[in-house]
C-alpha cells in the first residue's frame, strides 16, 4: 500500500459534507486521498481526533498596507497563518501607491514574494484620470480582479469611480472573466448625511450610524448590480450589512445575472446597540455596524445559501487613529485575520449550523470567486494541501497573546470564542502550531487567477 508523506487525521469538514472519523493524506504540496476509517500508511500521522479538519480559508478582502510602515504582509500574513487562513486577497489601495497599473502591481508582487507566509491574490484598480486603459496590462499581470467604489473616500489613495466610468471598465472587464468588486456607498447620499451629522450636536459613536443610513448602501448596490447585468461582467459587492442587500443580491441571480456578494466578519458579530456604545471608534467601519435585527437577517441568508463569502475587509489602523471621541475623524476599519475563522465557527455553533457553511464561504467560494478553484478552496484530490485544524474548547480572545498581530487592539476582544486553531497547514507544511507560526516570510506564492483570459 502507497505510504503518503502526511496523513491527518481528524473530523474533515467539506464545503458540502462531514466525514466524522476521517482523514486527509497528503503527498508532496496536494492532496492525494480524502476518507474516512483507518488511515493509509504515512511517513508522518497527525493524530487530530476529536479536532475539526477544514480546507484553509482565504480571506478575500485584506488591506496590508494601507498604512505606511505599518503591517505590510510579513505582518498580515503572520496573523492570517494564526488564524488557519492559508490565502489572503489583498485589495489595491495602499498607502500614497494606488495600485493602478503594471509596473505598480509587478512591484506589490515582488513585495508578496519577498515577504508573505501564506499565499497572496492581489485585486488591481484603476486611476480615474485614465479611464480603463490599464485593464488589459492589469489582467496580464495576474490580477484577481479588480476593484473600484462608489464612494471617494480618499481622491489619490481611494478614488470615487462615478457610474459611467464604472459602465466602462465593467464593459472592458466582462470578456476577460475576472471578478469586479465595488464598494457600495452612495456618494451623493453619505455626503448629505454627513453634512446633516456635522450641522447636528451629534459627535460621539452615534454619529457614524447616522452619516451612513441603510439607504446610502441598498442605492448603490442597485447601481453596481444593474451596470454589471447590462455589461455582462461578473458585479460582486465587497461588503453589504444589510439583509435587504442579500435579497437583491439574490434577485439579479434569478434574472440571469452573476452578481455576488459579500459578508465581513464584523457583520455577522458586532450590532449597533450592544458594541458601539463601548467600542466607539474601534468599531467605525464603512458601511457601518448595523442593529442586531440586521446581523440576524444576515446569518438567516448565509444559511440559504445567499451570502457567496465572508471575509474580514482587514486593516491595522495605528490605536491613535481609531481613538478620537468625535466619531467621523477616526479611520475606518478593524484587523480580523486572526479571528475570523474562529469567529465564524463560533457563530456557527451558536445557531446550530452546521460547520460546512464556514468551509463553503470561507474557502470553495472564495476560491471559484477569484478563478482559483483549480488549486485552492477545497479538501478534494489534487488541490493544495491547505489545511486549518481547530480545537472545540472556550477560548476569550487576546489579540496580543499570540504575538502575531501587529495590532494590540481589536474590536473581538474579550469575546468567548469556542473553537481554537492547533494546526495550520500550507501546501502540505505546517507553517502555524498551536498559536506559534513556523511559516518564515517568502513561504507564500503569489497566485494568479487560473481561467486563461478570453480576450
Amino acid at each position: 500500500m502507497k505510504e503518503f508523506d502526511v496523513v491527518i487525521k481528524g473530523t474533515v469538514v467539506k464545503h458540502d459534507e462531514i466525514i466524522q472519523d476521517g482523514f486527509v493524506a497528503i503527498e508532496g504540496e496536494t492532496i492525494a486521498r480524502v476518507g474516512a476509517g483507518s488511515p493509509p500508511p504515512a511517513k508522518q500521522l497527525v493524530d487530530e481526533i476529536g479536532l475539526v479538519i477544514l480546507p484553509g480559508g482565504i480571506d478575500a478582502q485584506v488591506h496590508s498596507r494601507s498604512q505606511a510602515d505599518r503591517e505590510g504582509f510579513i505582518w498580515s500574513t503572520r496573523s492570517a497563518a494564526s488564524g488557519g487562513i492559508t490565502t489572503i486577497v489583498d485589495m489595491p489601495y495602499d498607502a500614497d501607491n494606488l495600485i493602478c497599473n503594471a509596473d505598480r502591481f509587478n512591484a506589490k508582487v515582488d513585495d508578496v514574494r519577498k515577504n508573505a507566509r501564506v499565499d497572496v491574490a492581489l485585486y488591481a484598480t484603476i486611476d480615474p484620470a485614465e479611464g480603463t486603459r490599464r485593464i488589459r496590462e492589469l489582467v496580464a499581470a495576474g490580477a484577481a480582479g479588480f476593484k473600484f467604489s462608489t464612494f471617494g473616500t480618499d481622491p489619490r489613495r481611494f478614488p470615487r469611480i462615478p457610474n459611467y466610468l464604472l459602465f466602462q471598465c465593467f464593459q472592458e472587464i466582462a470578456p476577460f472573466d475576472v471578478v469586479a468588486g465595488v464598494h457600495n456607498e452612495n456618494e451623493e447620499a453619505v455626503n448629505h448625511y454627513v453634512e446633516a451629522v456635522n450641522r447636528s450636536d451629534v459627535s460621539d459613536w452615534r454619529a457614524h450610524a447616522m452619516s451612513r443610513p441603510k439607504i446610502t448602501e441598498t442605492l448603490a448596490m442597485v447601481e453596481i448590480y444593474e451596470l454589471a447585468a447590462e455589461a455582462g461582467c461578473r458585479g460582486h459587492v465587497v461588503h453589504c450589512s444589510v439583509g435587504r442587500g442579500y435579497d437583491m443580491c439574490a434577485g439579479y441571480r434569478s434574472l440571469g445575472a452573476d452578481t455576488t456578494i459579500e459578508a465581513c466578519i464584523h457583520y455577522l458579530t458586532l450590532n449597533h446597540e450592544e458594541h458601539a456604545p463601548v467600542l466607539k471608534g474601534l468599531c467605525k467601519i464603512n458601511p457601518p455596524i448595523r442593529p442586531k435585527a440586521e446581523v440576524e437577517a444576515i446569518w438567516r441568508h448565509l444559511e440559504k445559501g445567499n451570502v457567496t463569502v465572508v471575509s474580514t475587509d482587514h486593516v491595522s489602523w495605528s490605536l491613535d487613529r481609531k481613538t478620537d471621541p468625535e466619531m467621523l475623524k477616526n479611520a475606518s476599519g478593524a484587523p480580523g485575520l486572526e479571528a475570523l475563522y474562529p469567529l465564524l465557527l463560533t457563530g456557527c455553533h451558536h445557531r446550530g449550523l452546521s460547520l460546512h457553511h464556514a468551509a463553503r464561504v470561507l474557502a470553495y467560494n472564495p476560491a471559484r470567486l477569484f478563478n482559483l478553484q483549480d488549486r485552492k478552496g477545497s479538501l478534494e484530490v489534487g488541490r493544495d494541501a491547505d489545511i486549518a485544524v481547530f480545537r472545540q474548547t472556550p477560548d476569550v480572545y487576546d489579540p496580543r497573546a499570540s504575538g502575531n498581530n501587529i495590532s494590540d487592539w481589536s474590536p473581538y476582544e474579550g469575546m468567548t470564542l469556542d473553537f481554537k486553531l492547533s494546526k495550520t497547514f500550507l501546501r502540505g507544511t505546517l507553517v502555524c502550531d498551536q498559536g506559534t507560526v513556523l511559516a518564515k516570510p517568502g513561504t507564500g506564492r503569489f497566485l494568479k487567477p487560473s481561467t486563461p483570459p478570453k480576450a
